[in-house]
């Protein structure tokens, strides 16, 4: 663009992007009408969530990297395996892990917020004094183990202000810092753990909206799928009694208990790509009449479902099981 030189007392920085996010670019001639200006006409917020795309910060350790890329193989031996994994990455992760192209548009999906700031940026008017209602220039002020260091978006940023004909480059360079170079080390270890499982050709049959799916599973339930699918062990059979009651109370649940439960008997409260009836369930017979709780054996997706005598012990033994229990999964 056609951005001028900025001396120190020009307040660059960009906290008014992603304020405590990534640190703070302080003014330092305390022109207090700038700051006022700043602060009318720039409607962004003060801070911004984690990004999810692939924490912690770019402050990290590099020795963190062995955990990325444990990350990684985990995510393709679930893949390789057919296990869903509570691993809620933005869909920007499976594009770049496929090597599509990615751009500002998918900033939206990692940190909405700044995405929002930036558009806002683009969509001031022509003639907007840039210089005094942003005192941005192109470079990041970033939290380096507990100190402040200007990363530069281009050679001297930081003497580079943002202006009306240059903001479009500047966007796109800030959405590429935060979704490339500030998680470039831990990205390409969670990519190398990923594809020394899963690689070669076939993987390029997939689109990253797919791979998500072999990964998290899908969000829809079909509870009538997952009945029509599943076995019965120990004297059960489809015909039970007990069986014909456990499904009345399991279609009678919310769809936030349905979650539940599926989390207490598989792990996951998402369905394989296929749907649930791919995870032929498998109800087991226990106690008679029992004051146990249903338990199960989440690796094999086997229930182990007593005998119950009504439908109301049934209804109040399952809810305390799915009320108290917690899948395993990767926070």
């Amino acid at each position: 663009g056609d951005g001028t030189n900025r001396n120190n007392e020009g307040g660059g920085g960009v906290d008014g992007i992603i304020g405590g996010g990534y640190g703070n670019n302080n003014n330092n001639n305390n022109n207090a009408g700038k700051k006022e200006r700043k602060k009318k006409k720039n409607n962004i917020p003060k801070k911004s969530s984690p990004s999810p795309l692939l924490p912690p910060p770019p402050s990290s350790s590099s020795a963190l990297s062995e955990d990325f890329r444990l990350i990684g193989i985990i995510a393709g031996l679930a893949i390789y395996n057919g296990v869903i994994l509570d691993l809620h990455f933005p869909p920007v992760v499976y594009k770049k892990l496929l090597g599509e192209s990615i751009g500002f548009a998918d900033l939206a999906d990692v940190s909405p917020s700044i995405h929002r700031s930036l558009e806002s940026i683009l969509a001031m008017p022509e003639d907007t004094d840039f210089e005094n209602a942003l005192c941005l220039t192109f470079s990041v002020d970033v939290d380096h183990f507990g100190k402040s260091k200007s990363v530069d978006l281009v050679p001297n940023g930081s003497e580079i202000a943002v202006t009306a004909a240059n903001r479009q480059l500047y966007v796109d360079l800030y959405a590429k810092w935060i979704l490339v170079d500030s998680i470039a080390l831990h990205f390409d270890a969670f990519a190398r753990g990923f594809l020394a499982i899963c690689s070669g050709p076939a993987l390029g049959l997939f689109r990253a909206e797919e791979l998500e799916l072999l990964v998290v599973g899908l969000p829809h339930l079909d509870f009538k799928a997952l009945e029509k699918a599943a076995a019965y062990e120990g004297g059960y059979h489809a015909d039970h009694p007990t069986i014909r009651t456990f499904w009345k109370v399991l279609h009678g649940m919310q769809v936030d208990e349905k979650r539940k439960f599926l989390t207490f008997v598989t792990g996951s409260d998402r369905a394989p790509v296929r749907g649930l009836a791919a995870l032929k369930l498998t109800v087991q017979r226990g106690e008679p009449d029992s004051d146990r709780l249903p338990s199960a054996h989440t690796c094999f997706n086997v229930l182990l479902l007593p005998d119950y005598a009504s439908e109301s012990k049934m209804r109040e033994k399952m809810f305390l099981a799915i009320q108290n229990t917690q899948g395993f999964g990767l926070k």
